[in-house]
């Protein structure tokens, strides 16, 4: 039995992460940046007004001035100010030549072409313009590859002068239910038998990352059933995911299918709880990560295991998430012999685990937003102290 740490650096060394791919830039939210964003233009591109008024020099206040012409966004005053002289400008618009300064409409009066201040005026040289380059300039590194984009991440690449950008490849994810009391959900459910929760389950948390799911089914407790599985998975996919039938029963058939089809199995068993029948394997071409059947235990360990891996093989710079802390308001039972992972809540004080920790227990886990780490053999303790966490959203 090996630790979560050593388990995730062993999971994350079985496959290098997925050729890159181009795509549109509303195609590449979610996607990770595979390579360093330059921009490719300087932005603003010219000094340009932030408001809707008059450019003027900043010296010749209070006025008045005399009105030569006028400056919008995409048809900018061509000519330069003289002294005395204004131009009409608006948002967005290029700050023509001789100008300092924008006096805003609502403290400026003009009539026939001549302008007046009505208010105090702009309050020192360059009020109300940005600065050409004030954004980035033409080759300042904007982003940096392995990050996740999202909407403001893909605007200012098409700020930069983008169309397309170069993104970490989609993982193809198969998920296999393996248990014969299992039917799909909505499906008429005799006291023997349990709706199939863990893939709409694990579909939902693989929906964050750049990956393609393909639901294999429910597998009976079969094992030539099994067997025709994962072969059939391996050739579609660059992962697969069983869940059930990881531990040692008579009727947990994964770790003994997947010898049977050639696999080598990387490790079995991570000192955690929940979650310790962790199966990691290689089959062909495909990582198999083998979970618990019981819901929070899968949860668990695919929040641990199946989701960094995931964001590995799409290019995340960081697929492992940084713990966090916050302090307690419950005490805290001394550690056991392995890692517990408790389904807690954040609070506006702190964090405090929920009091049922069952694994096969939806309820917790449908109201938590954390996983409180209790590391294994660590001292009780009070509420008030500090305790480490990893945020489920």
């Amino acid at each position: 039995m090996i630790g979560v740490d050593e388990a995730q650096a062993r999971l994350l060394a079985l496959a290098a992460p997925l050729p890159s791919i181009s795509l549109p830039l509303v195609d590449a939210v979610g996607h990770y940046l595979a390579k360093d964003l330059i921009a490719c233009r300087t932005q603003p591109a010219a000094n340009v007004s932030a408001m809707d008024g008059y450019a003027i020099r900043f010296a010749e206040m209070p006025g008045p001035w005399r009105v030569i012409g006028e400056s919008a966004a995409g048809s900018p005053f061509e000519g330069a100010l003289d002294v005395g002289q204004a131009a009409r400008i608006f948002t967005g618009a290029h700050v023509p030549a001789g100008a300092d300064c924008v006096l805003i409409q609502e403290e400026a009066a003009c009539e026939n072409g001549d302008l007046l201040l009505t208010g105090e005026g702009p309050a020192a040289m360059g009020a109300h313009i940005r600065r050409a380059g004030g954004d980035f300039t033409h080759g300042d590194r904007l982003l940096e590859s392995g990050v996740v984009l999202n909407a403001g991440r893909v605007a200012i690449a098409a700020m930069a002068g983008y169309a397309h950008l170069t993104v970490g490849g989609r993982p193809k994810v198969t998920i296999l239910a393996s248990g014969s009391e299992l039917v799909p959900p909505g499906a008429p459910c005799s006291t023997a038998q349990i709706p199939s929760s863990n893939s709409v389950m694990l579909s939902a948390m693989l929906s964050r990352i750049s990956c393609d799911v393909i639901n294999g089914g429910i597998i009976a407790d079969e094992i030539s059933a099994l067997e025709a599985a994962l072969r059939a998975a391996a050739e579609a996919s660059d992962v697969i995911v069983t869940t059930g039938g990881a531990s040692v029963g008579d009727h947990d058939l994964v770790q003994a299918a997947l010898r049977n089809v050639g696999a080598d199995i990387v490790f079995w068993k991570v000192a955690m709880r929940p979650g310790k029948p962790v199966i990691v394997a290689r089959l062909g071409g495909a990582v198999v990560v083998g979970l618990p059947g019981n819901p929070s235990s899968a949860y668990v360990t695919a929040f641990l295991f199946l989701l960094p891996l995931l964001r590995h093989l799409a290019g995340c710079r960081e697929p492992l998430l940084r713990v966090r802390t916050a302090v307690l308001t419950v005490d805290l039972p001394a550690g056991g012999t392995r890692t517990d992972y408790l389904r807690a809540r954040l609070e506006d004080n702190g964090i405090a685990p929920f009091s049922k920790q069952d694994s096969g227990m939806l309820a917790p886990l449908s109201q938590a937003d954390a996983l409180l780490i209790n590391p294994a053999n660590s001292p009780a303790r009070s509420a008030g102290s500090a305790a480490h966490y990893l945020p489920l959203e």
